[in-house]
């Protein structure tokens, strides 16, 4: 199971859901932010409007402890709060009845945290573009939101709509999620940019990306519609970006709708925003620093060679408006539902550009950098995500499904459903296995248990049992079984199903000597006794 580990209450504030967080539900902020650049300084205000699901007096929200609180105002009217590590507790002075809709403002500054190696680390990125002029970006996945602004910040609870008004130094632009509403031009040299989100988004997902950004862009004729497209680049970089996002653009999006549904978010439009950092799935503004190159930073992870015919970062990250953004994990240690299905939407877009086979190779050659030492699921309700087995890993057990599974259209169907009826929703672990069980019509969740939350592969034992093979499983997860093809050396393989105890394998002519089971598709251990 998931080893047992240390944590703090700190962790305990941040990841778990008490009753100071689920008494309101989070429907609109509107996040109004100046980056004084020189000084690598933030200063600003978030709107927090909310509907009551209980009587309550205070709540917690969350703000990184190195960023100062200048006061929280409600009804015009300074609240008292308290803080403890990165936990803000709001007293209110009566209270507010379940049901009831309201709202209060937290001002703010501060020095954010500056990020060493983002997107790897949160914080903010400082930097200067090639010709010496400010390229200023956020990346916050797992450090959080409230490394930069307040917010409640749980996965668990989404906002319905977001206003992002980020003011930086008049000659430089800011890109952020959604729309562009609103361009002012300010008095103190300054100018704000508004950007609006009309769909729920998660807390890590808003951005502020800031520099000297040049607009170029197009319609996707999409499965809802008329889809936009925009791209905003270093002014420099335009007519190279044109040439590269033309070839990998459409064709991620055709892949995509095909095999997971409509885009999600039509009506806040899908953007690239070049960043000084590799990449992150900011929802509707996708971060892309993979300087133009194909693969990964001009590698293929997979050691195939088909990582090199794509833009590894248009493809993943974008991977995520479906599975991450659309579908949402209420917990972080459920981030494997982020980036199992996203990382397996590459070998599905190689199988959309090229074949099947082409697609399952690259799957298969991701495994060379599986370590198999800790659990794909993480702990829960402290902030801690999984093992990063949860990409490549979490590649090949969906691969895995679908081979068990053994009817592609009905595999198809399922991740469509997914993203149809979790739309716009946040999940847990029981939610996507489950879904996938019942729709499968097999029992998957003991195979799920043994792959998602146990470090070790399971093993297929064979033995000679008064004179015919017979085959047994040995795994860690409770009941485990799972149809696994095998076939006497030169023959077709056959699906052969079996439990912990030795049952006679089926196959005419099989032997200990002449058995082979798919290892191409299944990932395992296989022992001959």
């Amino acid at each position: 199971m998931v080893q047992k580990e240390k944590f703090m209450r700190a962790d305990s504030l941040r990841g778990n859901l008490t009753p100071l967080r689920t008494c309101y539900d989070i429907s609109y902020y509107h996040l109004d932010v100046k980056f004084d650049i020189d000084k690598k300084y933030i200063s600003g205000s978030n709107q927090f409007k909310f509907t009551a699901t209980q009587n309550f007096t205070k709540l917690q929200f969350d703000l990184y402890a190195n960023l100062t609180i200048d006061k929280v105002v409600y009804k015009g009217k300074n609240l008292p709060f308290t803080r403890e590590a990165a936990a803000v507790f709001v007293t209110f002075p009566k209270a507010i009845k379940k049901g009831a809709k309201d709202e209060f403002i937290v001002h703010y500054n501060g020095n954010p945290t500056i990020a060493k190696n983002a997107p790897w680390d949160g914080g903010v990125v400082y930097t200067k573009d090639s010709l010496g002029t400010a390229w200023v970006a956020t990346a916050c996945q797992g450090a959080g939101a409230s490394i930069w602004w307040p917010t409640k910040d749980h996965q668990a609870d989404e906002v319905d709509s977001m206003l992002i008004s980020i003011s930086v130094p008049k000659g430089l632009k800011d890109v952020s999620n959604g729309r562009l509403r609103k361009t002012t031009e300010l008095k103190d040299g300054y100018t704000r940019f508004d950007w609006f989100v009309g769909n729920p988004i998660n807390n890590y997902d808003v951005a502020a990306n800031i520099g000297d950004y040049a607009h170029f862009g197009g319609v996707y004729p999409g499965e809802k519609g008329k889809l936009t497209t925009d791209f905003w680049v270093l002014s420099y970089n335009v007519e190279k970006a044109k040439k590269h996002f033309d070839r990998d653009v459409p064709r991620m999006l055709k892949s995509f709708e095909y095999w997971f549904g409509p885009y999600a978010w039509y009506e806040d439009g899908y953007k690239l925003i070049e960043s000084p950092h590799l990449g992150m799935e900011h929802q509707s503004g996708v971060a892309y620093g993979n300087k133009y190159k194909s693969g990964y930073l001009g590698r293929d992870l997979s050691g195939t060679g088909l990582g090199l015919t794509w833009d590894y970062i248009i493809v993943h990250e974008s991977g995520h408006e479906w599975f991450g953004n659309n579908i949402t994990s209420k917990d972080i240690g459920d981030m494997w539902v982020h980036e199992s299905f996203t990382d397996y939407s590459e070998s599905l877009f190689i199988e959309s550009t090229s074949t099947k086979q082409k697609g399952q190779e690259y799957v298969y050659g991701l495994r060379r950098s599986i370590g198999n030492r800790t659990a794909v699921v993480g702990p829960y309700n402290v902030n801690k995500e999984g093992s990063g087995d949860m990409y490549n890993k979490g590649s090949v057990i969906l691969n895995m499904t679908r081979t068990i599974i053994n009817d592609d259209e009905k595999w198809r169907n399922i991740l469509r459903g997914l993203n149809k009826t979790f739309y716009h929703k946040t999940v847990t672990y029981d939610d996507i296995t489950g879904y996938i069980t019942k729709q499968a019509g097999i029992n998957l969740l003991p195979y799920f248990d043994q792959y998602l939350r146990y470090p070790k592969l399971p093993t297929i034992e064979f033995s000679t049992i008064e004179g015919k093979l017979a085959a047994r499983w040995k795994a860690d997860a409770k009941d485990f079984t799972m149809p696994v093809k095998v076939r006497a050396k030169g023959g077709e393989f056959k699906f052969i199903s079996f439990g912990d105890t030795y049952t006679p394998v089926n196959i005419e002519g099989i032997n200990k000597d002449n058995v082979e089971v798919d290892t191409f598709n299944y990932y395992l251990t296989v022992a001959i006794n």
